[in-house]
């Protein structure tokens, strides 16, 4: 990306789960394109620190970490209230922190299922909420992303948790964008696919098993964080100022349902 796009120059963003993985890619992208930056964790010091550095090494602009459970509602405002106070407003929230574990349908355990909904799901609709107000506090609006998965709409059994949470955020996206999209609050998600991540280490550095991954994806390889990061400064940016309560897929072709690359059923 040339040095000179400033797309989001003036813009402060806080982006949860900033710490490692997608969100430290979006955090890494939106410094290059002149953004403030404010990166959410939860006790993950050390990826947080290199983090920052790998922030500052880009533009020394002061990022900050925040460490916060975003599934406390009154942890949620504070973090947007900090970023305020560091910053003097907030213009982008990025609801990036997530996690998944198996939740099999006929034999999920109550306290799992319900603490992937809590960071999934509800961290993001208490964070979503205390910008929100913040936006319509002061003049200029704002934009929130949240990142869903190919999850979203394609089915995930034996985690089932995840699947309703992140079905549950595609639509909180898209009704909070049509509740406020006549006051200058734009939501929007982006919606990955196979992504090298933490989130996928059973399978990402085990040659055989990634290559069964990748057998799935119409493009035939799964993506860098760093493929994910633009998707997310575009809808961040003027250039998607008409794009409101849109899911975008970056999956590969994933959500094309692949196994109808030769006709089968007719």
């Amino acid at each position: 990306m040339p040095d000179h796009a400033q797309r989001l120059a003036g813009r402060v963003a806080l982006i949860t789960g900033g710490s490692r993985g997608i969100g430290r890619a979006v955090a890494e992208r939106f410094v290059r394109e002149g953004a403030e930056v404010g990166i959410g964790h939860r006790q993950d010091a050390e990826s947080a620190d290199e983090a920052l550095a790998s922030l500052k090494a880009i533009r020394p602009n002061s990022p900050i970490a925040i460490d916060g459970d975003i599934t406390s509602e009154t942890v949620a405002d504070a973090m947007i209230l900090a970023m305020v106070a560091r910053f003097g407003r907030l213009d982008i929230l990025v609801n990036n922190a997530g996690f998944q574990t198996e939740t099999p349908g006929a034999d999920f355990d109550a306290d799992r299922f319900r603490a992937v909904i809590d960071v999934d799901l509800m961290g993001a609709a208490w964070l979503s909420r205390a910008a929100i107000r913040h936006f319509l506090s002061r003049p200029g609006g704002g934009t929130i992303i949240n990142t869903t998965s190919v999850h979203q709409i394609i089915p995930k059994p034996g985690y089932a948790a995840y699947a309703a949470a992140k079905a549950g955020l595609g639509h909180l996206t898209r009704t909070l964008a049509l509740e406020f999209a006549d006051r200058g609050i734009r939501v929007n998600a982006v919606g990955p696919g196979a992504v090298l991540t933490d989130m996928n280490d059973a399978w990402k550095d085990d040659p055989a098993a990634r290559a069964a991954v990748e057998a799935h994806i119409p493009m035939g390889f799964a993506a860098a964080p760093d493929d994910i990061a633009p998707v997310f400064a575009f809808l961040a940016s003027d250039e998607a100022r008409y794009i409101t309560g849109q899911t975008l897929y970056a999956c590969g072709g994933l959500t094309l349902y692949g196994e109808f690359r030769q006709n089968w059923s007719s």
